[in-house]
C-alpha cells in the first residue's frame, strides 16, 4: 500500500447515491459467454504472522509448511493486549490480514469458483512494517534472519493458495512491502528474491513456467509466463516495479536509477517479442504508474498554478512502454491502493496512440485502510484474452471470523459495456470526464463501489466528532476529489493530468484545497 490512510476520499466517495439509469455509457449490455474462462484476482494480502505475538517464538524456528498448524492454534490468552501493545510500538495505522482472514478470504473466492483458469496476486502478501514488527519481537535478530522470516512468510501464503486452488497456477507479483530488508527497499538478486522465486515457481503448474520463474525472477522479481489453454498464444508478464518507484533504494539506503532502467529495457523486448509472435500480453505489477491523486490531493498540491502532481513512480517510463504496444498488452494489472479502480493508458505519441490499454486495480484482502476485504472473480475470453466482465466480492467483517463474502457489483451490469477493452474503457473514463460534478450513473457508480464494503457501514472514518457534515463532503467530492479521480483514470501523464484538471477546475483555478484546511487531511 501507499502510504498513509485514505479515510478521508473513502469518507468522501461513499455518499455517492445508487444511480439512475438513464445516464449508463452506451454500449450494449453483456452477459459473460460460455465460452470465457473465470479468473481469480487477488492484490495486497498483507498477512500479518505477528496478530498473536505469543506464537512468534514458534514460527520463528519453523519452516513454511509447519506454519498452518500454529496459526491456526486457539489465540493466546493475552493476544489483544500483545498486539495492541506492538501496533503501538510500531505507529500502525490500522490492522492488516490476520491468519483467520486469509483463510477466509481463500474459503469465500473457492465457495464462488473452485477450479479458476489460473489465480492473480498482484502484489503486497506482506504487513505493513514488517520489519519493526519483526525486530520488536526479536530485537537479538540480524539481517539474514529478517529476510529469512519474510521469505518464509511469502512462501506460507503461496502454501495457502496452493491448498485452496490446487489445480489453477498461482501467479505473483511482488509489492513495496514484500522485501527481505525494509519497505521499498531490496537489493537486485537478494536471497529474498531468490526464495520467493522458489515459492512461486512451486505453484505455477507448468515446468516451462517453473523454469521461467527460476530463470529470471530471482534477479528483480521480473519474468514472462505463458498462460494455460484454453488461452490462446497469451503471455503474463510480470514485474517487481517496486525498481521504478521514487521511494527505492537498496537496503543500505543506496539510491541509483540504473535498475529501472534495466527492468524497462527487458519489459520493452518481452513486448516487442510478443508482438513479432502475435502474442496477446497480460501485464501484472504491484504500483500503478500515473497520477498519486490521494497524495496530491492531501499536500494541496495546485497543479494549475504550476505545482506538479505526486506521482506513484519515479518516472513515466513505464506509463510510456504499457501505452506504446495497445495491439499487445490486452489487460494491465496492478494493486497498492487497495481500492477498486480503473486506468487507461493511452496518448503518449508513436505507434497505437489513438489506441489504448486497459488497466484494473484490484482491490485489497487487507482491510487496514478501513475498507472491507474484497477479492475478484473475472471472466476472459481465451481466444482474444479480454477481460469480459468481473465481479467483486467483499467480507461482512474485517476479522475474518464467520464472515459472509457477498458480491458487491458486476462490471457488465453496473456499465453497460459488453467488456473492459482499451476501447470500451475509454468509452467509460470519456463519461467521467465529461461529468466533472459526478452526478451521471456511470460516475456514482464508480464513486459507490470504489471503496469495496464502505456501504454496508462498517467502514471507519465516515462518522464521529470530528466527521465533517454529509452536504460538505458532497461538496469536496463534487467539487475537488471527483475531477482529480476522473482525470487520474484517463491521464497517467503529468502534462496530460495538469490539462485536464485545469479544464475541469473551478475559474479560480485552484485544483486542490487550501493548505490546513479540512479537506486536506484525514
Amino acid at each position: 500500500m501507499k502510504s498513509s490512510s485514505l479515510l478521508l476520499l473513502a469518507g468522501l466517495l461513499c455518499l455517492a447515491s445508487p444511480a439512475s439509469a438513464s445516464s449508463a455509457p452506451s454500449g450494449s449490455a453483456s452477459s459473460p459467454s460460455q465460452r470465457t474462462v473465470p479468473v481469480l484476482m487477488l492484490s495486497d494480502i498483507h498477512l500479518d504472522p505477528f496478530h498473536d505475538p505469543a506464537k512468534f517464538a514458534q514460527l520463528r524456528s519453523t519452516p513454511a509448511s509447519g506454519w498452518a498448524a500454529i496459526l491456526s492454534a486457539p489465540a493466546s490468552p493475552n493476544q489483544a493486549a500483545a498486539f495492541a501493545k506492538l501496533q503501538a510500538a510500531c505507529h500502525a495505522r490500522g490492522m492488516d490480514t490476520p491468519p483467520a482472514l486469509l483463510t477466509s478470504s481463500l474459503r469465500g473466492a473457492a465457495a464462488q469458483q473452485p477450479d479458476p483458469l489460473f489465480v492473480t496476486v498482484s502484489g503486497d502478501l506482506l504487513a505493513h512494517q514488517f520489519d519493526c514488527r519483526f525486530h520488536a519481537l526479536a530485537p537479538d535478530a540480524g539481517a539474514a534472519e529478517l529476510s529469512s522470516f519474510a521469505a518464509r512468510t511469502v512462501a506460507y501464503v503461496a502454501l495457502r493458495l496452493r491448498a485452496a486452488f490446487p489445480h489453477s497456477p498461482i501467479y505473483f507479483a511482488l509489492g513495496n512491502n514484500d522485501s527481505g530488508c525494509h519497505d521499498y527497499r531490496e537489493d537486485p538478486g537478494s536471497a529474498f528474491l531468490q526464495a520467493a522465486a522458489r515459492s512461486f515457481a512451486a505453484t505455477a503448474l507448468s515446468a516451462a513456467n517453473r523454469s521461467a520463474i527460476l530463470q529470471t525472477y530471482p534477479r528483480m522479481g521480473d519474468v514472462s509466463l505463458t498462460l494455460p489453454a484454453p488461452m490462446q498464444a497469451s503471455r503474463l508478464i510480470i514485474l517487481q516495479d517496486l525498481f521504478q518507484s521514487g521511494h527505492y533504494s537498496h537496503c543500505d539506503g543506496a539510491v541509483e536509477a540504473e535498475t529501472a532502467e534495466e527492468q524497462i529495457h527487458w519489459l520493452r523486448a518481452q513486448l516487442q517479442a510478443a508482438r513479432v509472435a502475435h502474442q496477446p500480453v497480460w501485464i501484472m505489477a504491484h504500483i500503478p504508474p500515473g497520477i498519486d491523486v490521494y497524495r496530491t490531493f492531501a499536500a494541496s498540491r495546485n497543479v494549475c498554478a504550476g505545482q506538479d502532481p505526486e506521482e506513484f513512480l519515479r518516472s513515466e517510463n513505464l506509463a510510456r512502454t504499457i501505452a506504446a504496444f495497445p495491439d499487445v498488452i490486452r489487460l494491465a494489472l496492478f494493486g497498492h491502493t487497495h481500492m477498486d479502480e480503473f486506468r487507461v493508458f493511452r496518448g503518449y505519441g508513436g505507434r497505437g496512440a489513438s489506441a489504448a490499454v486497459p488497466g484494473k486495480l484490484v482491490p485489497s484482502i487487507s482491510p487496514v485502510d478501513g475498507n472491507n476485504p474484497a477479492f475478484t472473480l473475472a471472466q476472459v475470453d481465451p481466444k482474444t484474452a479480454v477481460l469480459t466482465d468481473y465481479s467483486v466480492y467483499a467480507a461482512g467483517n474485517k476479522t475474518g471470523d464467520q464472515t459472509i463474502w457477498s458480491k458487491e457489483y458486476s462490471y457488465s451490469a453496473t456499465y453497460h459495456l459488453p467488456n473492459l477493452s482499451g476501447r470500451a474503457l475509454t468509452q467509460l473514463t470519456s463519461v467521467f470526464l465529461a461529468d466533472p460534478t459526478g452526478q451521471s450513473q456511470a460516475s456514482r457508480s464508480y464513486q459507490r463501489y470504489f471503496y469495496p464494503g464502505l456501504l454496508s457501514g462498517s467502514a471507519a472514518g465516515s462518522s464521529g466528532p470530528g466527521a465533517l457534515s454529509k452536504a460538505k463532503k458532497i461538496q469536496m467530492l463534487e467539487a475537488i476529489a471527483w475531477p482529480l479521480y476522473a482525470c487520474a483514470m484517463a491521464n497517467p501523464g503529468t502534462a496530460s493530468f495538469r490539462a485536464c484538471v485545469c479544464r475541469a477546475a473551478p475559474a479560480s483555478g485552484s485544483a486542490a484545497p487550501e493548505r490546513g484546511s479540512a479537506s486536506a487531511h484525514p
